[in-house]
């Protein structure tokens, strides 16, 4: 049984955060995009914390989010959006598992907590 199938709703592309950025993720979503690291990284980019983040746009989603539901950049996203919802967080505490369910369609509600782990740790593994 799949412990998750993305529905496409958005919901986990809405929020400041986590969204941030390895150097060589820069260059794939420059290179989609067709333009250089430095204007992808000027346009697209803030540095909090010392670390490279994607902006959020006006309405508090990922500037990359098309109010279709699309991902304008899901052939190459980065490892927060390819990985979720297989956070570590999600994989150590039920609970939280729990609420990430009830609040992500994409999460399978017939799948079992071990079913979801065990999935998760398969995926992150190949990563």
């Amino acid at each position: 049984m799949k412990a998750f199938e993305c529905k496409m709703c958005g919901d986990c592309c809405y929020g400041e955060g986590g969204i941030r950025l390895e150097p060589g993720e820069v260059a794939a979503i420059s290179r989609y995009l067709g333009m250089s690291s430095e204007a992808f990284q000027a346009e697209y980019c803030e540095i909090r914390n010392g670390r490279l983040y994607i902006k959020t746009g006006e309405d508090g989603y990922c500037i990359f989010h098309d109010p279709e539901g699309q991902c304008l950049i899901h052939p190459v996203n980065p490892l927060p959006c390819s990985l979720w919802p297989f956070y570590d967080a999600l994989l150590m505490d039920r609970e939280a598992w729990k609420e990430a369910q009830e609040a992500c369609p994409g999460i399978n509600p017939r799948c079992s907590y071990k079913g979801f782990v065990e999935q998760g740790r398969k995926i992150k593994r190949l990563d």
